[in-house]
């Protein structure tokens, strides 16, 4: 598997697109940083720009570089991350816009898989986590479901895919229901008293 992630980030130094597993489905990854490489992943996707991107973090510390974070939003991140939950908060400056739809606010996740973990890491820098799939298409769970095209498939086996709980830390609501939903429920709630 090293050499698997070594190729990964490789591709991922050079602009490409990767597929790689997480505790959900399979993601498509590339330099959350590079607009170009960020234009390839809405044009395979076939995903309207004005669709918010998440990215991928290996932990908390590189999630609070690229965004202004509130105590809670630090807090809720590390009670429930790792794990399939997807947590938007206010993007740093260092975000390109393109990723925030326009919106200034950027989805994170710590995604709960070695594999994913360890790409990001070795690359050093946060990575794309939007489903290997076309805008509107079943989310992968193996190889076969992937319908964009990529420059490298790192192999998970096959997947849960149960997508993630999206939520909003600003507002303090849930996007998009999924694992952990009560209990994320009673955390906001108990914040909002």
């Amino acid at each position: 598997m090293r050499s698997k992630i070594d190729e990964a980030v490789s591709v991922l130094h050079r602009d490409g697109l990767i597929v790689y597993p997480t505790e959900t489905v399979y993601g498509l990854g590339c330099d959350a940083f590079s607009e170009n490489a960020i234009h390839r992943v809405y044009e395979v996707k076939k995903r309207p720009v004005s669709n918010p991107i998440s990215v991928a973090v290996c932990d908390l510390e590189m999630a609070l570089a690229i965004t202004l974070m509130s105590d809670f939003e630090q807090e809720f991140i590390e009670r429930f991350l790792p794990g399939p939950v997807t947590a938007v908060v206010k993007a740093g400056s260092c975000i390109p816009k393109v990723l925030t739809g326009g919106t200034d606010y950027i989805g994170i996740r710590i995604p709960d898989n070695e594999t994913a973990l360890n790409i990001i890491r070795e690359f050093d820098a946060p990575i794309t986590s939007t489903s290997a799939n076309i805008s509107g298409g079943k989310s992968p769970v193996d190889f076969n479901e992937v319908t964009v095209v990529y420059d490298l498939f790192v192999d998970g086996g096959r997947l849960p895919g149960t997508p993630s709980t999206v939520v909003d830390l600003c507002r303090k609501e849930v996007i998009r229901a999924g694992p952990q939903l009560d209990e994320i429920g009673r955390y906001l709630a108990d914040e909002k008293e």
